[in-house]
């Protein structure tokens, strides 16, 4: 028996020494995969990663390059390709790749003073410059901090669930950097930095951007890794044709592709398995059709599943190292321990936080965490925004690392025309952290048929009280007044006379904010108002005024807005109340009594669908005490840029009607038949009386008004045409507009 054993020892040892029982003795296959850059085509390495995982393919190492990094890094996080199926291709790459915000994140300072101007235009070393880039990325960064923020505690990337490294471009002298360590989100950001579309980022003192300038599909960088096997999806075409080269992005890649093609051509031959999905009838920015993109990808790997279940049969059977990691909940909370603060200069601590609504160590959903960092980066005073979730025993402590903008000087330009101020073109100088910290200082000065400008200086200190100063100055000329009594003349009947009409305000305030959504304004005011209108005199023009009084007094205002757009809202409520208390005034020696004034708004609008908008508006006004005429409230005209208490009301020419009190009812139907177009109908009521009340009789004379309308929101702001009548007068008005209101 002991003899048998023996000789079957000696048969095993015998098939092991001639190689016949390679099965055992086979050596586990290491796999190493390298994605491309392509922008949007780099979706079809979606697909691959879902062929690639039916196989059974173990991936050991994933390197790529700008559109392949993104994707192979989240791979290398622990998402599924499933998960990348229904995460990447469901976001809006418009506003990713243009550093749209929703309005909500401004604050009410940049509500009220910023949503003007069609242009806007760096000033550097006294000269106007051009943006670096479209975007300044910060979106880009954000979308990449939440999708890893599970492993932003790993600063070497070969401790990902699969080792992992990207490749970028040193901006200054054309280097290739392999990034291996540091911050994912950053090194994304680095890698996919598009020229011309994205600003480049600044790592460890290099100033990166897209790798696929210097090695957009890095086989050979894979190589050095060890793996014994390297499956290479490659999405660059080929050089294009002169009769192809007919658009910006076609003509930008053509120019980046001439090196990057002859360099692609030989990493090409050193992959074990090669894939080149079919899309040559999408570009770098196909991002609408990311569908057919993906499908391609997993198209092109089915005609390799065979040689992938090869694969897999050659490699040992391991833990599968997807983690299948999950995205947080909106609604879901974690507990801040503590926050770092790094890179601020001219913006104080109070600020940064004020901005992001975190005023104190708490508990905060992460909804109302990346809203704050929607808050902070719609100022525009920073460059970059990164932070990092750092876990510790007691919650989370983040760690803010910002860049601010290095230019603090714009130019900002807008046209306009309307039916009261006609033409205009708006001139603005906006100057950021002039005297202190946390400052901007904006000048507006308007050229046309009718001068105007306004000054603006603020000081915002976040959570804090803050401090500004606003000066006005505004003239038009306008039909309106009966029965007038001048200054100059005895009482003359003259039913409607050509009024000259100039104010100059400046106002010094306080204010606080509640929440990002709501302000409260307390200041003191002083006013000057100077009405006139001219008559002949034997002869001679005789300017006569009706006031030319400077009144001084004190104010406040509370103002709620919510809307999703400010001159086409699908969304939202507005609330503006305002109370002035005139206290004294010259020119008229014992005659002046101090009086007041409370107005108020309540509007609100809501969408059925996506396209049929319902907007209601109410407006109510009145006078305590005995006021200048001059300070009526006024009815009538279409327009959004009235000044004191003139207001619009559809059916009426501007100041159409006027007194002591007023209130005001509107309802607006807007249908957007095509995007950013829109058809309206608008119907209004008002009373405007010294008794609103009436002994209870509040709609005995009531003016009713209707307007049809015609508005495309344009990039030079909104384009409108109304026209608009009042069965009250029989009378009927067309009004036009074109630009933002200012």
């Amino acid at each position: 028996m002991l003899k048998k054993i023996l000789i079957i020892l000696l048969l095993i040892q015998a098939q092991i020494i001639l190689g016949q029982d390679s099965i055992t003795l086979q050596k586990d296959l290491k796999v190493g995969l390298v994605l491309s850059g392509g922008g949007a085509k780099g979706f079809a390495h979606i697909g691959m990663l879902k062929v690639l995982e039916e196989a059974g393919v173990r991936v050991d190492y994933i390197g790529g390059t700008s559109a392949g990094a993104i994707i192979g890094a989240l791979y290398s996080s622990g998402y599924t390709a499933s998960q990348l199926d229904s995460i990447l291709t469901a976001l809006d790459y418009n506003e990713l790749m243009q550093d749209k915000l929703p309005r909500k994140s401004k604050s009410i300072y940049q509500k009220e003073n910023d949503e003007k101007y069609a242009f806007s235009l760096p000033i550097k070393n006294r000269a106007i410059a051009l943006p670096s880039a479209v975007s300044k990325g910060q979106n880009f960064f954000n979308v990449m901090s939440k999708l890893t923020e599970h492993v932003h505690d790993i600063d070497d990337f070969s401790k990902l669930y699969i080792p992992f490294f990207c490749i970028a471009t040193n901006l200054e002298n054309g280097d290739m950097e392999i990034l291996e360590k540091g911050f994912l989100p950053e090194a994304l950001r680095a890698s996919g930095s598009f020229p011309t579309l994205l600003d480049p980022v600044e790592i460890n003192g290099k100033l990166l951007t897209d790798g696929g300038v210097v090695n957009n599909f890095p086989v050979d960088i894979m190589r050095e890794k060890g793996v014994d096997i390297i499956i290479g999806v490659d999405v660059q075409d080929k050089l294009k044709d002169k009769e192809d080269l007919y658009s910006a992005p076609n003509i930008l890649m053509q120019i980046v592709g001439f090196q990057m093609y002859d360099d692609d051509q030989l990493n090409r031959k050193e992959t074990d398995l090669y894939m080149h999905p079919d899309i040559s009838d999408f570009n770098v920015i196909s991002f609408d059709v990311a569908r057919d993109i993906v499908d391609k990808g997993e198209e092109v790997a089915r005609k390799q599943l065979g040689s992938l279940i090869e694969i897999a049969n050659k490699q040992k059977k391991t833990k599968n190292n997807i983690v299948n990691k999950i995205i947080h909940r909106k609604e879901e909370k974690f507990y801040i321990s503590g926050i770092k603060i790094s890179g601020n200069k001219n913006y104080t601590r109070e600020y940064i936080l004020g901005k992001l609504k975190i005023t104190k160590v708490d508990s905060i959903t992460y909804e109302k965490f990346y809203e704050g960092i929607d808050n902070l980066s719609a100022t525009d005073n920073f460059k970059s925004i990164y932070y990092k979730f750092v876990k510790q025993k007691e919650g989370i402590e983040i760690h803010f690392n910002l860049k601010e903008e290095e230019v603090a000087t714009f130019l900002k330009l807008s046209v306009h025309y309307d039916h009261l101020y006609k033409t205009g073109v708006l001139l603005n100088l906006t100057s950021k952290h002039t005297l202190f910290n946390n400052d901007v200082f904006s000048a507006d000065l308007v050229l046309g048929d009718n001068l105007r400008y306004n000054l603006d200086y603020f000081i915002d200190n976040g959570f804090h009280w803050s401090y500004g100063i606003k000066t006005r100055y505004n003239n038009f000329s306008k039909s309106f007044f009966e029965n007038i009594v001048s200054e100059d003349a005895a009482s003359v009947n003259v039913g409607k006379i050509q009024i000259n009409y100039t104010d100059f305000t400046s106002q010094l305030f306080i204010q606080t904010a509640f929440n990002k959504k709501i302000a409260l304004r307390l200041g003191v005011e002083d006013k000057y108002v100077r009405t006139s209108f001219e008559s002949l005199v034997n002869n001679q023009s005789v300017k006569n005024f009706i006031d030319n009084t400077n009144y001084i007094g004190v104010y406040s205002n509370l103002l709620l807005d919510t809307y999703d757009n400010k001159y086409f809202p699908k969304k939202g409520l507005k609330f503006f109340v305002d109370y002035k208390a005139y206290l004294v005034a010259s020119n008229f020696e014992e005659s002046f009594k101090p009086f007041s004034q409370l107005k108020g708004t309540l509007a609100g609008a809501f969408t059925i669908g996506d396209r049929f908008t319902t907007q209601i508006s109410s407006e109510a006004g009145i006078t305590i005490g005995d006021a200048p005429r001059i300070f009526n409230y006024f009815l009538g005209g279409n327009n959004q840029n009235f000044i004191n208490n003139f207001t619009k009301f559809h059916g009426y020419d501007v100041a159409d009607l006027g007194e002591s009190a007023f209130l005001k009812t509107s309802i607006n139907f807007r249908y957007e038949w095509i995007k950013k177009q829109y058809i309206s109908f608008i119907a209004n009521a008002a009373r405007a009386e010294k008794d609103l009340f009436n002994q209870g009789d509040i709609f005995d004379n009531t003016k009713i008004g209707f307007a049809a309308g015609y508005s495309v929101d344009s990039f030079i702001g909104p384009i409108e045409m109304n026209y608009s009548w009042s069965p009250d007068t029989q009378r009927n008005y067309w009004f036009f507009n074109v630009g933002y209101w200012f």
